[in-house]
Parts: structure tokens; C-alpha cells; sequence
């Protein structure tokens, strides 16, 4: 089960990464460009890379997590009984919400600790090398919850027996 905002929220992500995709490939290739054509290497461009790919691989990842398309090993959980494989989903969905509140609050505080010193090269907030990782993790709390509910709405967390559809 997915939510519609939630699908909407999941497409902007998407197309943010996407975004930040393309600007990162033309701020590589301007860098190649600057230094073997120009002679005269762009020092922001690095520090500026960095930052993209922060946005767009945490993000995405959370993404993963939704669409079930991140890495995960079920070939051992098939060969469990079909209980102890819906008890394994539910812990594993908890786990996953632990861990986005943890990465939230814990990113929270590298954010608030480093806004006040600048990126060099760039100079915008060191707290910006760590706000992807407060989105990931916020983001990963927002689907786990969904997942929870479509769980529920399965009756999987009151002891019904679901289909494997979208859990």
C-alpha cells in the first residue's frame, strides 16, 4: 500500500536527485574542461561535487527502501515458515524506523554543530554537507510508518495472513 502524498513526495526526491545528477556531471565536466583545456583548474567545483552527491544518492536510498529495490537478502527469509517470515518483515520495518529517528536526530545535531563554519571554496554552512542525511533519514521514518500501516491495513500486525503484495 502506498500513500499518494507520499508517492508525490517519493517522485520529487526522484526528480531532485535527477537534477542534482545532471548539475553534478556538468560541474565535473566543466572541472575536466578547466583543467586540460583552460589550464586553470574551477577550485569550487570539487567542493561543490561533494555536496551534490550527498543529495543525490541519501535521498534516492530512502527511496529504495520504499520501492523495496534497495539490497537485501530474502533468498534465506523464503525458507522460513510463512509466520516467521511476516514477523521478520515487521521487525525489520521497526529496525528501519529506529535507525531513520537515530540518522535524524543524530544528523540534527552535525548540522546544528558545523552551520556556523563555512565550506572553504564555496562558502555557504558545513551544516549543508549534513542536511541530506537529515532528509534521508526523515524520509525514511515517513515510509516505514507507511509500510507499517499497510501492514496493519493487511492485518499483518493484528495476526491476519496477508498476500505479498507491496510489503
Amino acid at each position: 500500500m502506498h500513500w499518494k502524498l507520499f508517492d508525490r513526495l517519493a517522485s520529487m526526491v526522484i526528480v531532485l536527485g535527477g537534477l542534482s545528477l545532471i548539475i553534478l556531471i556538468s560541474i565535473m565536466g566543466y572541472q575536466v574542461w578547466g583543467r586540460y583545456v583552460l589550464n586553470d583548474t574551477p577550485t569550487w567545483a570539487e567542493s561543490l561535487a561533494l555536496l551534490l552527491i550527498l543529495l543525490v544518492s541519501l535521498p534516492i536510498a530512502a527511496i529504495g527502501l520504499r520501492e523495496n529495490f534497495h539490497l537485501g537478502l530474502d533468498f534465506l527469509t523464503e525458507l522460513l515458515p510463512r509466520r516467521i517470515q511476516i514477523a521478520l518483515r515487521v521487525i525489520n520495518t521497526f529496525v528501519l524506523l529506529t535507525f531513520g529517528l537515530a540518522m535524524t536526530w543524530h544528523s540534527l545535531s552535525l548540522v546544528s554543530g558545523t552551520w556556523n563554519r563555512n565550506i572553504p571554496l564555496i562558502g555557504v554552512p558545513q551544516g549543508f554537507k549534513y542536511l541530506p542525511l537529515v532528509f534521508c533519514g526523515i524520509l525514511i521514518v515517513l515510509f516505514m510508518i507507511e509500510r507499517l500501516a499497510g501492514m496493519w491495513s493487511h492485518g499483518v500486525l493484528i495476526g491476519e495472513d496477508i498476500s505479498d503484495e507491496g510489503n
